[in-house]
């Protein structure tokens, strides 16, 4: 399904009273300026449903820039003292499936050559609103406001357009509603009970100092929900969340349960300091926090040595002392928005293999349509690792499928970032040698498909991990990141053991070996929330780090599953449920020895013995042209046609599984 057509159906569901998703109503989009007009599409429909657009440049210094749709097209507000500013030669102007950018001589939007973060807010029930009126001057009790969030707001910004004037902050978080902060500026929160006579319903909101109600005045209004439900298949589950949460001042801080994960952030320590926006586009994950402040023109930097912030399965937690976001006995705001939460629809939604030709360059774009989460490349002609990337362990950090070894920082010259839509990549042979042929596969976490799940050991049976894929997992592949002495890659699926006890079996990534006795899922099957792991020191040892990956059968998407070989006698058919074939399938024997083998479209699955796989398990060129190692293309999944005398995949009575993707 394209992006149009997801985003029309999008606003016909919400028309019928159908289910809305965090993706209908927000977007964090990066693209590079151009020096004029970008038409942005991420699947959002301003224009039909209204909203916000917040722009700041990433590479350079300049202020941050806000349009909305109440206010009208190219009306545009600095995040400073300043009035609005009308736009009448390049406006901003919403879409049905996004905006364009328009061009302001501020830059934010579209400085030729400069990287830029957009932030997208659709108004919505239960998530966002925008609100103009005009100041009665009223000095007692005020002014009532009426609204359109369907809920209390826990974040409430003001900015009076057609004068000097601060951005007024309410929060549910300050002491009561007569504290106010400003977004422009890193003051302490302000106790003046003029500003918020009373503390906002979930019909009005109530103003009355000048700042916020002068005579005559006009306002904007930007409203943020809070834990109020709304959303998901059957509307009950939140997609934002307004707190606070007490500093301590330690490596080990604050654990923020916000009841999901977060992809947007926006904290502030309420006794002073900058306001700071992290997001997962612009690594918001282990190793390191790309901050911007709404308070600041600055360019985009990295707290405390890449640390500060870290997002877990459940919300966030606090990784280091810095008194910006975790100041001791200091207390901080905070409004954090969820990670997407659709099913997938379609395979083109959530995986993309591209196979490409090195050729050294130190800055090289690799188009995979795709916003990915995990990245797998593998050199093809050569000697080369299967390399695997993941955004929440940061572009900087890798580990080798085939090998036992901790994650690795790379070289500035390998994987640089995982964009909007693809890579880039510099000039290392591992992914972009000159003489060399590449193939990558790109994942992109959902519901239901696919998730990853950064953890901590800490050595005692029965540790549950909290995971979001949503559904019952079916395949899980867990690798330690620190342990001391490496760890060997461990895989544990729902049809091992012939499906008897299945999860009291395992396998490893990097090996040959058949499945073994294991009791390092602690015997338990995993549920749609948490797996639980034993005391073993290669899942779970205490206080080192992990990373789990989870895999799931979506109808029409994936399959994860099991056959039984059938020899060459006829055409074995392994149905997958889909009806154009699988592009992706990875297949290991379980109940003898056999490499991890991959297959994909972008290298070709074709009829006859033309089987062109790579191992998993193994650093070794692709091999084609190989009979004894072939899958052929079937349009409900793939199959092992009955003229290949010997195929490594079908021998009979011998037991696989597979992981397809349509």
């Amino acid at each position: 399904m394209s992006k149009l057509t997801k985003a029309l159906t999008a606003a016909a569901g919400n028309a019928a009273g159908e289910s809305l998703y965090v993706e209908d109503v927000f977007s964090t989009y990066l693209y590079n300026g151009t020096g004029s007009n970008i038409t942005i599409d991420n699947g959002i429909d301003l224009d039909g449903e209204g909203g916000m657009v917040w722009f700041k440049t990433r590479s350079t210094a300049n202020g941050h820039n806000i349009y909305d749709t109440e206010r009208g097209n190219g009306k545009l507000l600095y995040i400073t003292t300043e009035p609005q500013y009308t736009n009448t030669t390049t406006p901003w102007s919403a879409t049905s499936t996004g905006f364009n950018t328009g061009r302001d001589f501020g830059g934010s939007e579209s400085q030729s050559g400069a990287t830029t973060a957009s932030w997208t807010f659709r108004k919505a029930e239960k998530f966002f609103d925008v609100v103009t009126y005009t100041g009665t001057g009223d000095s007692a009790p005020g002014q009532t406001v009426a609204h359109n969030l369907g809920s209390t707001p826990g974040f409430m910004i003001i900015k009076r357009t057609d004068s000097t004037s601060d951005w007024s902050c309410y929060h549910s978080g300050l002491t009561n509603n007569e504290f106010y902060l400003k977004l422009n500026g890193t003051n302490a929160e302000t106790e003046d009970a003029t500003v918020f006579p009373s503390a906002p319903t979930d019909s009005n909101f109530y103003v009355r100092a000048d700042r916020v109600n002068a005579s005559g005045g006009s306002f904007v209004a930007y409203l943020f929900a809070s834990d109020a439900g709304g959303f998901g298949d059957d509307g009950s589950e939140s997609i934002i969340k307004c707190g606070s949460y007490t500093g301590n001042g330690s490596s080990n801080g604050p654990d923020v349960n916000l009841g999901f994960e977060p992809q947007f952030l926006m904290v502030k320590n309420t006794t002073g300091g900058n306001w700071v926006i992290a997001d997962t586009m612009r690594s918001f994950g282990l190793e390191d926090m790309a901050s911007l402040y709404p308070n600041a023109s600055n360019a985009e930097s990295t707290i405390i040595a890449g640390k500060g912030i870290t997002p877990t399965a459940t919300g966030f937690k606090c990784i280091d002392g810095n008194a910006t976001t975790n100041q001791n006995a200091a207390s901080h705001i905070y409004i954090a928005i969820r990670r997407p939460m659709k099913t997938p629809e379609s395979g083109t939604e959530v995986f993309s293999p591209v196979a490409y030709s090195g050729n050294g360059a130190g800055q090289r774009t690799i188009d995979l349509d795709l916003t990915l989460d995990m990245l797998v490349t593998k050199g093809r002609n050569a000697t080369i690792e299967n390399i695997m990337y993941n955004r929440l362990s940061g572009t900087n950090k890798r580990l080798v499928t085939s090998s036992s070894a901790n994650e690795a920082s790379s070289s500035t010259n390998v994987l640089k970032s995982l964009d909007q839509e693809g890579i880039t990549i510099g000039s290392d042979v591992d992914i972009n040698g000159g003489s060399y042929t590449y193939i990558a596969w790109a994942f992109k976490r959902a519901k239901g498909f696919f998730d990853t799940v950064m953890y901590t050991g800490n050595g005692v049976a029965g540790n549950t991990i909290t995971h979001n894929l949503g559904v019952v997992p079916e395949l899980i592949i867990t690798k330690s990141r620190s342990l001391f002495f490496g760890g060997p890659w461990r895989a544990f699926s729902a049809y091992l053991n012939g499906e008897t006890n299945p999860w009291e079996y395992e396998l490893d990534l990097a090996s040959t070996s058949s499945e073994a006795s294991s009791e390092r899922m602690n015997n338990t099957a995993p549920t749609s929330t948490v797996f639980s792991l034993n005391d073993n020191s290669l899942v779970n040892a205490n206080n080192y780090t992990y990373v789990a990956h989870l895999f799931a059968s979506v109808e029409g998407v994936s399959k994860v599953g099991t056959y039984t070989g059938t020899g060459n006698t006829g055409t074995n058919v392994i149905d997958c449920g889909f009806s154009a074939g699988a592009r992706f399938v990875l297949i290991k024997k379980v109940s003898g020895s056999g490499n991890w083998y991959c297959f994909d479209t972008a290298r070709g699955i074709t009829d006859g013995n033309a089987g062109i796989s790579l191992q998993w398990n193994r650093a070794n060129a692709e091999v084609s042209n190989s009979g004894n190692v072939n899958i052929d293309p079937n349009a409900s999944g793939f199959e092992f046609a009955g003229d290949i005398s010997y195929n490594y995949l079908n021998t009979l009575n011998e037991r696989y599984i597979f992981l397809a993707i349509a």
